[in-house]
């Protein structure tokens, strides 16, 4: 017998609020999971890294050392390292095991401002306040290749799936793809008024770039064909460097605003299908479980909490 309600696949999520975190001092830049899920790691202006188990809601341990405030972490795809990227100009990768700096990489020449492992884990792409994207051999701590990629400061870095390609965006409005091997730009994805980008993720199959830009949109650009494909509005957006991310199960968009809200839309439809509230300052960050229906959020500086949202479908 047919039934018309919906079936539990096709219901809108419902996240609510299980898990605050609170400890940063100041206001925090990133989230990220580590790739088993069990842990999520934030950073902050106050210098430090904090992790954070999951199943206990606890603290782990607080990671020092950095001179300036973190900007971006970034996990290792065994999640057996760490990568942070300070305003000190250096990037510091760290070891889950002994829970300490192993290397430090230097070669920036302003603040770094984001960080990313490749697939492989033994390359990371960086980017900063000196308009360069770096490649850096991770065992050897040495730079491969500087790209003179931008006009702006840059404020996202990342590898498609295999790692044959980098994507880069800036405050110059410019996503730039990148060849890995050589250092070329294959393309350049640019809108007619160029917003500020703040943020770029490419899709789990990297035919597909998410893109956060300060015109309080989101838009999904495809790779090939150089086109913005769907586009998604009603956060706000205008001034901060907001993450955006495929929500658990990859049906949805989710994002954090300026408004103190985050918005989660259909990827297909577009709509906006759930508002969460409960921070008081801007919300900067957002992160989705590689496995679970759970989402993590940060606030600013007024706030300064993080918070683990769980899918109650």
């Amino acid at each position: 017998m047919p039934t018309t309600s919906p079936s539990p696949l096709n219901a809108e999520p419902n996240y609510k609020t299980k898990y605050i975190f609170s400890g940063h001092r100041r206001s925090i830049s990133s989230i990220k999971f580590n790739p088993a899920g069990t842990i999520l790691a934030s950073a902050a202006a106050d210098k430090t890294i904090k992790l954070w188990d999951l199943e206990s809601a606890e603290l782990i341990k607080t990671l020092e050392g950095h001179e300036e405030g973190i900007s971006d972490v970034a996990w290792s795809r065994d999640g057996d390292y760490l990568a942070s990227a300070s305003d000190d100009k250096t990037i510091w990768i760290w070891s889950l095991e002994s829970l300490s700096v192993t290397k430090v990489l230097k070669g920036h020449t302003n603040f770094v401002f984001c960080v990313n492992f490749n697939p492989a884990s033994n390359m990371i792409v960086s980017g900063g306040f000196d308009e360069t994207v770096r490649v850096w051999d991770v065992a050897r701590a040495k730079p491969l290749k500087t790209l003179p990629a931008h006009s702006d400061p840059v404020t996202a870095v990342t590898f498609n799936h295999d790692g044959t390609l980098i994507a880069s965006c800036a405050m110059d409005g410019l996503i730039r793809v990148w060849d890995t091997e050589s250092g070329q730009c294959l393309k350049t994805l640019a809108d007619d008024d160029n917003p500020i980008c703040s943020h770029i993720k490419f899709t789990p199959n990297s035919k597909f770039i998410l893109a956060s830009t300060q015109d309080s949109t989101i838009r999904l650009w495809n790779v090939q064909t150089s086109r913005c494909v769907k586009t998604y509005t009603g956060h706000t957006n205008r001034t901060y460097s907001l993450i955006a991310d495929l929500a658990p199960g990859a049906q949805h968009i989710v994002s954090g605003s300026e408004d103190y809200k985050i918005y989660l839309w259909s990827l297909q439809k577009r709509q906006i299908v759930q508002v969460l509230e409960g921070h008081r300052d801007v919300v900067i960050a957002v992160a989705s479980h590689p496995n679970r229906p759970i989402i993590a959020s940060a606030a600013m500086e007024k706030d300064l909490t993080i918070r683990i949202w769980y899918d109650t479908r």
